[in-house]
């Protein structure tokens, strides 16, 4: 909960690190194309959930929102207001990711906020210092809202250094959003040495990759797949659309 790259090899990761499930959220893609790649990706041993990290607001000022049990596909670059509203539309699980963190969070007060519509609040990340997550604990335990932690991976080597461990198997991706929406109890769990130490730097670097700014042109242009412009939306969240 969550990762960001999904192929053969991260299967077999995710198996031979014992998980059960991944939360599977690339950036900019359609939902419809996430559902198909999961959907792809799952067996016996492994049920790959889909899910949509949005980016919401402008690029400057990203608050990203993990979204879960969506039946519809919601665009990034909405006002963080526009995109909870439809989230609560759809009766989705928010969480919360990486809260706080740089400037591609959601704030304590954006939390506070919204907080009756937030499923959970991530603790442990590892993008993250050891200040960010004591500081993310210190947030989800101000607002009262369960917790999470992901590998977040970008890069396939972090899959299984963190996970979310539920008291009992949850049998597909439904059952994953009601026992988040419920407040089922979990622990999150990690690795720990050197090796881990590591890859959370390696996945703190990626930053630099993920910023750039040619990126941040190309996607305001409006010709990628989850701009609220795109042709598919048919104008549907032009009202609260930054871009």
């Amino acid at each position: 909960m969550h990762v960001k790259v999904l192929d053969e090899r991260v299967v077999r990761r995710a198996k031979s690190r014992g998980l059960d499930a991944l939360v599977y959220a690339p950036h900019f893609v359609r939902l419809p194309e996430i559902e198909r790649r999961a959907r792809a990706h799952s067996d016996e041993e492994l049920l790959v959930v889909p899910a949509r990290e949005l980016f919401t607001g402008s690029w400057r000022d990203r608050k990203h929102v993990l979204a879960l049990g969506l039946s519809e596909p919601v665009p990034d670059f909405l006002t963080l207001a526009g995109t909870m509203a439809e989230l609560e539309r759809q009766d989705a699980a928010v969480l919360i990711p990486h809260p706080a963190f740089l400037t591609v969070s959601c704030a304590a007060a954006d939390v506070r906020r919204y907080r009756d519509s937030i499923a959970a609040v991530e603790t442990y990340n590892p993008k993250h210092w050891a200040r960010h997550n004591r500081r993310a604990r210190a947030l989800a335990g101000a607002a009262d809202l369960p917790v999470f932690g992901s590998s977040y991976a970008h890069r396939r080597g972090t899959i299984g250094e963190v996970w979310t461990a539920f008291p009992e198997p949850l049998d597909d991706g439904n059952a994953l959003v009601m026992a988040l929406d419920a407040g089922v109890d979990r622990r999150v769990r990690r690795r720990s040495g050197p090796r881990h130490r590591a890859r959370c730097m390696a996945e703190f670097g990626h930053l630099g990759y993920e910023n750039t700014v040619s990126k941040a042109g190309r996607l305001r242009s409006g010709t990628e797949p989850t701009h609220p412009g795109h042709p598919a939306y048919g104008g549907r969240f032009d009202d609260v659309r930054v871009y």
